[in-house]
């Protein structure tokens, strides 16, 4: 069977849900001569009788998007394309459907492995215009048809590219606007002409691929958890478990079920739909004989425990205990969510950035696109949640001021310092100023009304000296943004040993502010280890303007995967995953 001819029944078995592509292609790939079919003669005589491309204008593509519940958000989208190539078609050349056609469509078909509902992109209408354009033969008729199968094709596309590219949830809106990271510029218009093989573009929009590398690992995660599921599931620990290495106990089998998989762990789980939750399928009664926890499952363990961030004791009770237990359900819905943050992210880094994850309470500094450097962080206690956002490193800034909040001035030493300034700052190494910078003027503090003070009444800044009671530590990393956020040292190094390191007031603290500096100034020759060290013993605050601003992103992802889907998962420890699963999966 002609392409042509062979494309529309691909096409029309698909929206119609009646079989899958690669059936198709097997069932449809003959010698041409079916019943009904049409030869190659009669195609080309009816492409030759078909005249001249027919052409859009703007208002019936504004009408036929509109009219569409499928693509009317996508009208914008639409209306940039078509005014781009004149209004000429895009899906079709001398009257017949180009190849990308296909492609798209079936990539479509195999939305779910992306965390997406591939009937969202479905539209009625489109397997009926096509089976009447396979046996029209009027060429205004075929005309008409192609105008409109060309803007349902596109229609199909920018629906399917706003969620896969942009991301289904909008970041900006009031439901997750937590996160304030500068968003990804695709224009989905320049996109689909990149796929049409019409402009040049680094970027793989024309094989439909994710644009990072961290997004392909987390849907191989996904693919893999999907795989566990439709094997069994994992089985469930009980709440009591307190195993060690070396103990004998009916618990080992249950736990060498659950990360080392059972052959007979229990027949494949119903289909679920994409988003919703997957049951865990254990009909396998508990093992009733001991086992001794041996090396090679204790090795597991430790293992799971390093990719949840848990000290590798090997030890089964507590934290580790109630990881084991979150539902697969659970876990394939935490990597869709974080696949999801994937695509608000811009379209690609900077060469050299700076990556805070806050769950993961690290950081990360890349150099040409690789991983230069790493550090455990301190970030926001859940009251005073860490941002997220992106902006600019702009400041190096050693032996530090620490300027303290007016939120504390009033909640945690105002009756200290209205029955004894002066000793209370004596005792906190603290002193109150007047002006900022150098010309910052020490005042005595016996002069403030510290019992009436309020944020419009207080005209001064009331500051603790560097030294080693300093809370910024040694070193502070400036950004200058709204939220009064930055990177900075702390004399507190004990809490870097904590599993979960979630402290502060909202700013990050970090473990090694010394090495950091280092790095930062590694351009500055005199801004050598020794120096910076030195600088830093004098109590003396000293700014240094990095000559090249570093990006900053502060992002919140829970689930992260290596190359082959290996997948780590961490707590929502601010409830981030919780409210955007409501909106992504309804």
């Amino acid at each position: 069977m002609p392409f042509k001819l062979r494309f529309h029944f691909l096409v029309l078995a698909f929206w119609l849900g009646v079989l899958s592509l690669p059936a198709l292609l097997a069932s449809c790939g003959g010698n041409g001569d079916q019943t009904g079919a049409a030869t190659s003669g009669e195609i080309k005589q009816s492409i030759a009788t078909a005249g001249p491309t027919p052409r859009l204008d703007s208002m019936y593509v504004i009408r036929a998007m509109r009219a569409n519940a499928v693509y009317k958000a996508q009208e914008r989208w639409a209306r940039k394309f078509y005014r781009e190539r004149d209004f000429r078609l895009g899906w079709f050349k001398d009257h017949q459907l180009v190849p990308q056609a296909e492609t798209m469509l079936g990539v479509i078909a195999k939305a779910k492995d992306d965390g997406l509902d591939p009937k969202k992109y479905q539209d009625s209408e489109l397997p009926k215009l096509l089976a009447a354009f396979k046996t029209a033969q009027d060429t205004a008729r075929r005309n008409q048809l192609e105008r409109q199968i060309d803007v349902a094709l596109s229609g199909t596309y920018f629906s399917w590219a706003s969620d896969y590219y942009r991301g289904v949830a909008n970041p900006r809106d009031t439901k997750n606007d937590a996160w304030k990271v500068k968003r990804n510029k695709i224009k989905l218009d320049r996109a689909l002409l990149t796929i049409l093989r019409e402009r040049e573009s680094t970027y793989p929009y024309y094989d439909f691929a994710p644009l990072h590398p961290e997004y392909d690992n987390l849907k191989k995660a996904l693919a893999l958890l999907r795989a566990r599921q439709a094997a069994g599931g994992w089985p469930t620990l009980p709440t009591t478990t307190a195993l060690k290495p070396g103990q004998a106990s009916p618990v080992v089998g249950l736990l060498r079920q659950r990360l080392l998989g059972n052959e007979t762990a229990g027949p494949a789980a119903p289909a679920t739909t994409p988003g919703q939750a997957l049951p865990v399928v254990n009909k396998e009664p508990a093992p009733t004989t001991a086992e001794v926890y041996g090396p090679e499952l204790v090795a597991a363990v430790k293992g799971f425990q390093q990719d949840a961030g848990l000290p590798p004791t090997g030890i089964v009770s507590g934290e580790t205990l109630r990881q084991l237990n979150v539902p697969l359900g659970t876990r394939i819905n935490q990597v869709i969510l974080n696949m999801e943050r994937w695509r608000w992210l811009p379209k690609k880094f900077e060469p050299d950035y700076l990556l805070v994850n806050i769950p993961e309470y690290r950081l990360y500094v890349y150099e040409g696109g690789k991983q230069a450097l790493t550090m455990r962080v301190i970030v926001g206690k859940t009251l005073n949640a860490t941002p997220v956002f992106s902006d600019k490193l702009e400041y190096v800034v050693l032996s530090p001021y620490w300027n303290v909040p007016f939120s504390i001035i009033d909640k945690e030493m105002r009756p200290r310092l209205v029955s004894n300034p002066q000793g209370t700052l004596d005792r906190l190494d603290m002193e109150v100023v007047k002006g900022y910078g150098r010309k910052a003027k020490v005042i005595d503090p016996t002069t403030v009304d510290w019992a009436n003070v309020t944020p419009a009444t207080f005209k001064y800044t009331l500051r603790r000296r560097p030294g080693p009671k300093n809370d910024l530590g040694k070193v502070k990393f400036i950004f200058p943004n709204s939220n009064d956020i930055y990177l900075h040292d702390t004399p507190h190094d004990e809490l870097f040993s904590q599993t979960a390191r979630n402290f502060s007031h909202g700013c990050v603290r970090v473990e090694k502010p010394v090495e950091l500096a280092t790095y930062l100034l590694r351009n500055y020759p005199q801004w050598d280890q020794t120096a910076i060290q030195d600088t830093i013993a004098q109590r003396r605050e000293k700014y240094i303007t990095l000559k090249e601003k570093l990006p900053v992103y502060l992002v919140y992802l829970t689930a992260w995967a290596d190359a082959n889907g290996h997948v780590h998962f961490r707590n929502d420890i601010y409830g981030h995953d919780k409210s955007l699963a409501k909106e992504y999966f309804g």
